[in-house]
């Protein structure tokens, strides 16, 4: 069995966050897999390019979907670096580590007899929300009844994930000299006493138990006022808000409307995910974390973040996140722990060989 370890090392040498980095590592990856035997197919989207690899037979599908790109990171990160059982390094965790062990899992697996279809997708744009890249390909037919996206969990089953909804809101009050200031109406002071009436909505306050306390709301970013001595009449600010798989996004966006006169502009809409922990896959997959590791349980659990599997759901995937143990992702100590990379990829490989016959 290939060590995952030095192919990881490979994969985070590449600078991966732009795109000429990204149409070098799928280059990589392409050959990678070529010279282990395996048949790859590349799809080009414009400038983004993407790899579809495929083994075993059946009518069923299971995806192992994989990020190849990365957030920007400092000229060392791309120099990976052992201490311990550690490896650091820009997309050591998030998620070249997922990558490089589906890859072999793949090259391992391609000549036994497995009873459903093997999907690799090592796919572009997923740090910039994946319209380029996953759902570019679901969009063309490359999907499945089951998916993986190998992000970082620490060997933990995410079954769901929170909902996307990004709005921009454009305020406009009344101007004033600064010495006179209650003669105005400070656009900017309107953006933060609505910021604080949100929270006071209805849907702010819903509750989901036992996965989700409460939805996520983040004031991203603000950009109002010219001058020193001018009250700003103009305010725009940026909401990131992660919503509740049961909630609507469209009334959210009516509740917030409700309570300002501004302009609000829906930047981006990005489904939740929702997968029955009962289901026949999730089932198998936490029977081989089981095998594998020392955990007496699989932990299943939701993500608060977003992720690729989201655009396999309208196709009637069901979708999973499943990773590796790993820290710091986007930060500047970003790692993962090479024996749970090791761990990981025989899952991976339990788990597809215990598949039944559909």
């Amino acid at each position: 069995m290939l060590n995952p370890i030095p192919l990881l090392k490979k994969l985070i040498e590449i600078d991966s966050s732009n795109l000429e980095g990204v149409a070098e590592i799928i280059d990589y990856c392409e050959a990678w897999l070529q010279d282990h035997g395996l048949r790859v197919e590349k799809i080009q989207n414009k400038e983004y390019p993407m790899l579809v690899a495929i083994i075993g037979q059946g009518a069923r599908t299971v995806v192992l979907n994989a990020h190849a790109d990365v957030v920007e990171g400092e000229p060392d990160q791309y120099i990976p670096k052992t201490v311990g059982n550690k490896l650091y390094g820009r997309g050591a965790a998030d998620m070249k580590a997922g990558l490089a062990a589906m890859m072999i899992a793949m090259a391992a697996l391609k000549e036994e007899t497995l009873n459903q279809r093997v999907m690799l997708q090592i796919v572009p744009d997923e740090e910039a929300g994946g319209k380029n890249g996953t759902k570019y390909l679901t969009d063309q037919g490359y999907t499945g009844d089951f998916i993986i996206c190998g992000e970082p969990t620490n060997l933990g089953v995410a079954v769901q994930s929170k909902g996307v909804l990004q709005l921009v809101i454009k305020l406009r009050g009344n101007s004033a000299h600064s010495s006179r200031p209650w003669e105005g109406h400070n656009a900017i002071i309107m953006a933060y006493d609505l910021w604080m009436r949100i929270f006071e909505l209805p849907f702010a306050l819903e509750r989901e138990p036992p996965m989700y306390a409460e939805p996520s709301i983040n004031f991203s970013k603000i950009s109002g006022g010219s001058m020193f001595n001018l009250v700003p009449r103009f305010c725009t600010i940026s909401l990131d808000i992660r919503y509740l798989p049961s909630q609507s996004p469209e009334e959210i966006i009516r509740q917030i409307e409700s309570i300002t006169k501004g302009t609000v502009h829906v930047h981006y809409i990005g489904d939740p995910v929702v997968t029955d922990m009962a289901n026949p896959y999730v089932t198998k997959l936490a029977q081989s974390i089981q095998e594998v590791t020392s955990l007496e349980e699989a932990h299943l659990y939701a993500q608060h973040g977003s992720h690729d599997g989201k655009y396999f759901t309208k196709y009637g995937g069901s979708a999973v996140e499943f990773g590796p143990f790993g820290h710091g992702w986007h930060g500047d100590h970003e790692h993962v722990y090479m024996d749970s990379v090791k761990e990981y990829q025989q899952i991976l490989i339990n788990f597809l060989r215990s598949l039944p016959e559909e």
